[in-house]
């Protein structure tokens, strides 16, 4: 589906980094983004304005006073109400042209496994590692495009999986963290570092819709396959590290890269 003149004049400032054709790759393109919360809703607010075709967005819950302080996409007058109907209305307002498809359910493989066709990229936004888990053996069994986001405190990380060329989450943590080491509901936040991390995947996920079809060299530049970005605001310190695929990873070990 082609540019109107009015969407032409909308990503005028940006149409001479991504081009018209791929503006038009992002009109045409579906992004699954879970959760939609510090990091995923920042994500999903950049991908509305840059001007994304479709969301499937996922949270569940009502919103509360201690998601204000990060979830930018939430209001003070929403508190007790359900999280994912402020998202839809919030993206909304950012930009009306975008089909919004919103799940207000936990984020399981057999949900994961019935969206994932529907989409050209996934977003891992989620501090619940089960469903990191579960949206990393989705992508890897349809051959699907992930970008893996996270935070603690002031540090975040960042890598895209493409199943078959890249590492997958279980190659690079092959070991689940223990109850001791994380609490996805009390780990600290400060809101500025989600939304850092947030824009960081909606900078990948651009880069791989509107480099769908090429390898690696993309206009708005490489993502980050085979890297991953390990940063720490506290201190400035962003650090690129090579990330390997393990022979006998159990979930992604048997893949080979497509040609």
């Amino acid at each position: 589906m082609a540019l109107t003149e009015n969407e032409r004049a909308r990503y005028i400032r940006h149409l001479s980094l991504v081009t018209e054709e791929g503006q038009e790759k992002l009109k045409n393109s579906t992004a699954l983004v879970t959760r939609c919360g510090g990091v995923g809703g920042t994500a999903a607010l950049y991908l509305a304005a840059a001007g994304i075709g479709r969301l499937i967005m996922i949270h569940e819950g009502n919103t509360t006073w201690s998601n204000l302080n990060r979830q930018i996409l939430q209001t003070y007058d929403w508190v007790g109400k359900p999280r994912i109907v402020k998202i839809r209305e919030s993206i909304h307002r950012i930009n009306p042209d975008v089909e919004i498809v919103a799940i207000a359910e936990p984020f399981t493989e057999e949900l994961g496994n019935e969206l994932a066709p529907q989409a050209d990229v996934l977003l891992s936004c989620t501090p619940v590692w089960q469903e990191r888990v579960a949206l990393n053996a989705v992508a890897v069994r349809h051959r699907k495009p992930l970008v893996e986001a996270a935070m603690n405190g002031m540090e975040g990380t960042l890598t895209v999986i493409v199943p078959g060329e890249t590492p997958c989450l279980r190659c690079i943590y092959p070991d689940d963290p223990t109850d001791e080491w994380w609490d996805a509901w009390s780990f600290p936040v400060l809101g500025a570092v989600a939304g850092i991390t947030g824009c960081f995947a909606a900078i990948e996920a651009i880069k791989i819709i509107v480099g769908r079809g090429t390898k690696g060299q993309v206009g708005v530049g490489k993502p980050l396959i085979n890297r991953m970005l390990i940063f720490d605001t506290a201190n400035h310190d962003y650090r690129l590290v090579k990330v390997r695929r393990l022979p006998d990873c159990p979930v992604c070990g048997n893949l080979r890269e497509q040609k």
